[in-house]
């Protein structure tokens, strides 16, 4: 029996499916099935905006959007991630496409399928490590500030599709400049600001509207979220009758391709495996984050390890199925959450109906203009532009407010890997800068009771002959030297102390190197009559320490486990 249940768990482990799909009721299909055919509609205009925003046929986008899906819910912990084309992956996507060694191969198609064959690979590589724990390297202001760049990038490339232009390197001769204001497409202004103006207004207007008249909540989501469809259909109308002549999305094959694994030279596959990472850890990055939003609303968990291997067998079926690689989206996730979606099977739904979309009605989508879906991708990206956000953290913190800033300038002027490589490098600098110079706090007795103050920020007691010290970080290679050099200059100032009690309530570790100047100090400190001691060493802390001969050395030091009992046996000592 025991050996059912093991196997039924890890069945349950690497198939989430299994464990919601055994309590599935009708009613969680109920708000499955609205939530999917929402999402749906909201699939097929951004499938087709991301595509063309990372340089490809729309196809690619919609592709990606029907199996990957249905990976993702067969192995993703995530029961409302919405998985699928998203702006910062088509953005990086584009990045990469139109690198000089890879523009130079050809084939924008083929380099697509092998990123997503890439980034799945990576991602499954990392769950095999364990790598889970990654997310935590990219910290929030790098991610906001790497966010907020390529959504400035996102804006800066639709600009000129929402006004009917090409943009040419024109670099400082200004008359292609004015060439290019010449060609400015009146059509296109007209469609894309009246996509503009009716995304608009299906967002706050609307729902504000709706609330007043006390239409029902989920009657108000499944309208408000109709406005990228019914911007399509009416932009779309306008070109189809009036005649516009304005840049269109073009022929989209109805149907599937083959499913194929085997495409590219090994040579272009070397060349595109750099990009691949990079969007495999920005993917993986995000989709947790958003994952976890949900998951946080409901009470539920996310196994973020568990969601590598989801996300990297998304992206080897989008591979294979001839899709871009995919994240999880957050317009998308919110918008299933707020329909009512329950677990995954909203998506199974949604990706069925994008299904049927692609086999009967891709001849609809080739008069989409361009302008309309630039609309309605500019709509979506500006909420991710928070450059307030930048002067928040710079008042709270100066490191991370230096790796904000470095992070959005490095993605706008030298590009998306190298601004969050940047990001990520500053990050770290800063974190080794702080565990370098950690807070150490002189501290004294608060009158009348037994706890340990700075004497720096309370009114404390102090004895000339004893130096309490409160180190407020572990004790390792990088911070050692600085803990020493401040102990020696505490003791050149106060020349009466006879005991030294490092007291090491906030130490959770002490490394080999920082074990040997400890040493090294305690032989000094009894060569000058002067007893090295410790108070409140964590259990873990002590278990090392006792593997060593560090305890036995430090005598007549002792090992306190309260400073008070420190304090009073010292005292008595003199």
């Amino acid at each position: 029996m025991t050996s059912s249940n093991n196997r039924e768990s890890r069945l349950m482990q690497l198939f989430p499916i299994v464990g919601w799909l055994k309590s599935y009721t009708r009613e969680e299909f109920n708000g499955d099935l609205f939530a999917g055919i929402i999402t749906a509609i909201l699939l097929v205009p951004q499938g087709i905006a991301y595509a063309i925003l990372a340089g490809l046929p729309p196809q690619l986008g919609l592709y990606a959007s029907i199996l990957p899906p249905i990976l993702y819910a067969l192995f993703g912990t995530s029961r409302t991630l919405s998985v699928g084309p998203v702006s910062i992956a088509a953005i990086m996507i584009a990045s990469a496409l139109n690198a000089p060694q890879i523009s130079a191969l050809g084939d924008p198609i083929q380099s697509a399928l092998i990123l997503s064959a890439e980034s799945g690979v990576v991602m499954l590589l990392m769950a095999l490590l364990r790598m889970g724990g990654l997310v935590n390297f990219i910290s929030h202001p790098v991610l906001t500030s790497f966010t907020s760049g390529a959504a400035l990038l996102i804006i800066g490339s639709q600009l000129p599709q929402l006004f009917g232009i090409k943009m040419p390197s024109c670099g400082l001769d200004t008359g292609c400049y004015n060439a290019i204001f010449q060609t400015i497409n009146i059509a296109a202004i007209l469609i894309g600001f009246s996509a503009l103006g009716l995304l608009i207004f299906f967002g706050k207007p609307m729902i504000f509207i709706l609330k007043k008249a006390n239409v029902s909540l989920s009657l108000v989501t499944a309208i408000s979220k109709c406005g990228p469809l019914l911007t399509i259909i009416l932009a779309t109308l306008a070109v189809i009758y009036c005649h516009q002549q304005v840049a269109v999305v073009g022929s989209v094959p109805s149907g599937f391709p083959a499913l194929n694994i085997t495409f590219g030279s090994i040579e272009k596959w070397r060349l595109l495996l750099p990009y691949s990472g990079f969007i495999a850890l920005i993917a993986y990055v995000e989709s947790v984050a958003i994952a976890k939003v949900t998951a946080n609303l409901r009470g539920e968990k996310i196994a973020p390890n568990q969601e590598l291997i989801a996300l990297g067998a998304a992206n080897l079926a989008a591979a294979i199925s001839g899709g871009m690689p995919v994240a999880g989206g957050f317009s998308r996730t919110m918008v299933n959450f707020s329909a009512g979606a329950r677990t995954q099977m909203a998506m199974l739904i949604a990706a069925g109906l994008l299904a049927l979309a692609v086999i009967f009605f891709s001849p609809w989508f080739e008069n989409i203009p361009k302008a309309a879906l630039a609309a309605i991708i500019l709509v979506a990206i500006i909420p991710l532009v928070k450059l307030g956000n930048i002067a928040v953290t710079w008042r709270y913190d100066r490191g991370d407010g230096i790796a904000e800033i470095a992070t959005l300038l490095g993605v706008l002027v030298y590009g998306i890997e190298e601004g969050i490589t940047l990001g990520i490098i500053l990050t770290l600098i800063s974190h080794l800068r702080k565990t370098s110079k950690p807070h150490i706090a002189v501290v004294g007795r608060l009158p009348g009771s037994e706890h340990y103050r700075n004497i720096k920020r309370h009114r404390v007691e102090t004895w000339p002959q004893l130096l309490l010290l409160r180190v407020d970080e572990s004790i390792t290679f990088a911070n050692i030297n600085y803990i020493e050099e401040f102990i020696n200059t505490e003791l050149r100032r106060q020349p009466d102390i006879k005991h030294i009690v490092l007291i090491f309530a906030s130490i959770s570790d002490i490394d080999t190197t920082a074990l040997e100047v400890l040493e090294n100090l305690n032989h000094t400190l009894q060569t000058s009559d002067m007893t090295l001691h410790i108070s409140e060493a964590k259990g873990p802390v002590l278990d090392k320490l006792e593997k060593t001969d560090f305890i036995e050395q430090l005598k007549p030091g002792k090992v306190f486990f309260h400073t008070e009992d420190a304090v009073r046996e010292l005292l008595l000592l003199g």
